[in-house]
């Protein structure tokens, strides 16, 4: 079934074991702990870098700050999610049973983590020229979803009203590793601002700022 994937990403690996591994999710991993939770995290700043890169080039006139909130447009889970439902990756995930049962292929945090993970395994096969084309196929910029920023938004209005910046701390996680539930502080100047929780920490960040805005935690 992964030879269809690698179809679908115009990309063979030359270790396969990558792109399962990839592919693999916490739940089904078990107690081996060998899942694509690493991936997640090296496929994150291939991203980074990447959306960097095509948007310095493709918007010379834009300034630091315009160009730093369309990447967050570009990276975050919603874009992500986009962009792994186009490559059908849920269909290729290896999920635990109750994973499985409780609608995992579907779920919009783990197919962006799939995303991510996919996009780290192709850099480690050595093929970083590949992961950029394949975000700019799959991740175009005009196609972003409209998801709000709630951080952006509080950190602009944080620094405009009081000059300081907000920071978020993880206070909590619940369940399963492979099912977690995040809570998420909003702090200014010491002071909690806000609080959130999600599925992911950026999910419970995003609910935090949400909170503080809601608030006008200053």
């Amino acid at each position: 079934m992964l030879e269809k994937l690698e179809k679908d990403i115009g990309y063979a690996f030359k270790d396969k074991s990558l792109l399962r591994l990839a592919m693999t999710h916490p739940s089904y991993a078990g107690e081996t702990h060998v899942h694509n939770q690493r991936l997640e995290f090296l496929g994150d700043a291939v991203l980074q870098l990447c959306t960097s890169v095509r948007l310095y080039n493709q918007y010379p006139d834009l300034p630091e700050g315009k160009l730093s909130r369309l990447r967050a447009r570009c990276v975050q889970e919603g874009a992500l999610e986009v962009a792994a439902r186009r490559l059908n990756l849920g269909r290729y995930l290896l999920l635990g049973h109750g994973e499985e049962a409780g609608g995992g292929r579907e779920k919009p945090s783990i197919l962006a983590d799939a995303m991510e993970a996919l996009l780290g395994a192709m850099y480690l096969d050595g093929a970083m020229e590949e992961a950029r084309r394949l975000i700019e196929t799959v991740v175009p910029i005009q196609d972003q979803p409209r998801v709000h920023d709630y951080k952006t938004e509080y950190q602009e209005l944080a620094q405009r009203v009081t000059g300081l910046t907000p920071v978020y701390r993880i206070v909590d996680e619940e369940g399963p590793a492979h099912a977690r539930t995040f809570c998420a502080h909003a702090e200014l100047g010491g002071h909690v601002t806000g609080q959130g929780r999600g599925n992911s920490k950026k999910q419970a960040e995003q609910q935090a700022a949400r909170d503080a805005l809601a608030k006008q935690g200053l």
